[in-house]
C-alpha cells in the first residue's frame, strides 16, 4: 500500500470484487438485468444525450408492424394518479424503414436488440419474425400479444389457445428467442404463461398495461381518445409483481419483470418475485435517465448486502411467517 500525506491509502476497489450483474435470458447475454419497456423508449436515439446506452442491459424498441401506422388520433396520453393513462395506437414506422432506418444505428450501441413485433393476425407474426432474423443485430423478439386477432376478434394475449397457436406458428419462423410479453387483462395469467410455454416460448414479458379510462368531469367526455387505454406507472407495480411471482413459480422460463418500476428498490422486488430481468417504462417519461439510476442502484444493493452476483438474488422471496405453506422460495 502507498502512503498519502502520512497515512496508508485504501487500495482501489478493483472490479473483479465488484458485484456481477450479468443476467441471460433464453441464449441473450446481457451485462446487467435492466432493460427498456417497449413503447417508451421509441428506438433509442431519442435517449442518447440524457444517459449512456452503451450500459443498458437490453434495449427493446417500440412495437414494429409491417406497415408503418401513425396511431390513434389525440388525445392520447393523460395522466392519473401514480400512474399514466395512453392510447397509442402502435404508431410506428413499419417494418421496411425499421430495418434500413433504425437498425444501422442500434447495431452500434452494444447491448443486445430485442424487437417488438404485432400484428392483426398470425401470419403477421410469422413474417416479421421471419424477416428479423435475417437482420444483423437483433438478438431476441417480444410478442405484442395484447391485440386482436382480426379474424375473430379475441386477443392474442387473453386466449390460451389462441397464443399457444400463435407462439408455436412463429416459433417455426425463427431460431430467435421468442418473448411474449404478458396481458394482465385475464383471469388466469398462469394459464397464458403455461400455453406460450408449451408452444414454444423462449421466455416471457410480464406485464404489459392494464385497461383504464379517465373522464373529465367538466364536460362529461373520456380524455383519452380511444375513450380507454393502457394504464402503466407505480400504480399497477403492486399487481405486476404478484404476476411476476405466480408466474414464476408455475414455468420454467426466465421472466421478464415490469410495471411501475421507477427505482431500483421497485426493480428488486420483481427480482426477489423471480424475475431475471426488468425492464424501466413509464419512468423513462418522467426522467429519461432512470434505467441507468436503477442499474446504479441494484449494484448499491448488492453491495450493501453482500450478494456477489445478481443470479444469487433472483427469486429469493422469503416466505417466513407467512400463512403460504412454504417457507422460502428460491430458484
Amino acid at each position: 500500500m502507498r502512503r498519502v500525506r502520512g497515512r496508508i491509502a485504501k487500495p482501489a476497489l478493483r472490479r473483479s470484487r465488484r458485484p456481477d450483474l450479468s443476467v441471460t435470458i433464453a441464449g441473450i447475454v446481457m451485462r446487467n438485468p435492466v432493460m427498456t419497456a417497449s413503447g417508451t423508449f421509441g428506438y433509442a436515439q431519442e435517449f442518447e444525450p440524457y444517459l449512456d446506452l452503451s450500459r443498458l442491459g437490453a434495449i427493446v424498441v417500440k412495437t414494429i408492424t409491417l406497415q408503418p401506422r401513425a396511431g390513434a388520433r389525440p388525445a392520447r396520453i393523460v395522466e392519473t394518479p401514480a400512474g399514466m393513462l395512453n392510447a397509442i395506437g402502435l404508431q410506428n414506422v413499419g417494418l421496411d424503414a425499421f430495418i434500413e432506418e433504425k437498425l444501422p444505428y442500434l447495431r452500434r450501441l452494444g447491448p443486445p436488440i430485442i424487437v417488438n413485433i404485432a400484428g392483426e393476425s398470425i401470419d403477421d407474426y410469422y413474417e416479421l419474425a421471419k424477416r428479423l432474423s435475417d437482420q444483423e443485430g437483433v438478438r431476441g423478439i417480444e410478442l405484442n400479444i395484447s391485440c386482436p386477432n382480426v379474424a375473430d376478434g379475441l386477443i392474442f394475449g387473453c386466449n390460451a389457445t389462441l397464443a399457444h397457436r400463435l407462439v408455436a406458428r412463429v416459433r417455426q419462423a425463427t431460431t430467435l428467442p421468442l418473448i411474449p410479453k404478458l396481458s394482465p387483462n385475464v383471469t388466469d395469467v398462469v394459464e397464458i404463461a403455461r400455453a406460450l410455454e408449451e408452444g414454444g416460448a423462449d421466455a416471457l414479458s410480464l406485464i404489459n398495461t392494464l385497461i383504464g379510462m379517465a373522464i373529465d368531469v367538466r364536460n362529461r367526455r373520456p380524455k383519452i381518445a380511444n375513450v380507454t387505454g393502457g394504464l402503466s406507472g407505480p400504480a399497477i407495480r403492486p399487481i405486476a409483481v404478484r404476476m411476476v411471482w405466480e408466474v414464476a413459480r408455475a414455468v420454467k422460463l426466465p421472466l421478464i419483470g415490469m410495471g411501475g418500476i421507477m427505482t431500483a428498490e421497485d426493480a428488486l422486488e420483481f427480482l426477489i418475485a423471480g424475475a431475471t430481468a426488468i425492464a424501466v417504462g413509464t419512468a423513462n417519461f418522467t426522467s429519461p435517465s432512470s434505467a441507468q439510476h436503477v442499474i446504479d442502484g441494484i449494484e448499491a444493493y448488492l453491495i450493501e448486502h453482500k450478494f456477489k452476483r445478481v443470479t444469487d438474488l433472483i427469486g429469493r422471496l422469503d416466505l417466513t411467517g407467512t400463512s403460504r405453506d412454504a417457507r422460502v422460495w428460491s430458484s
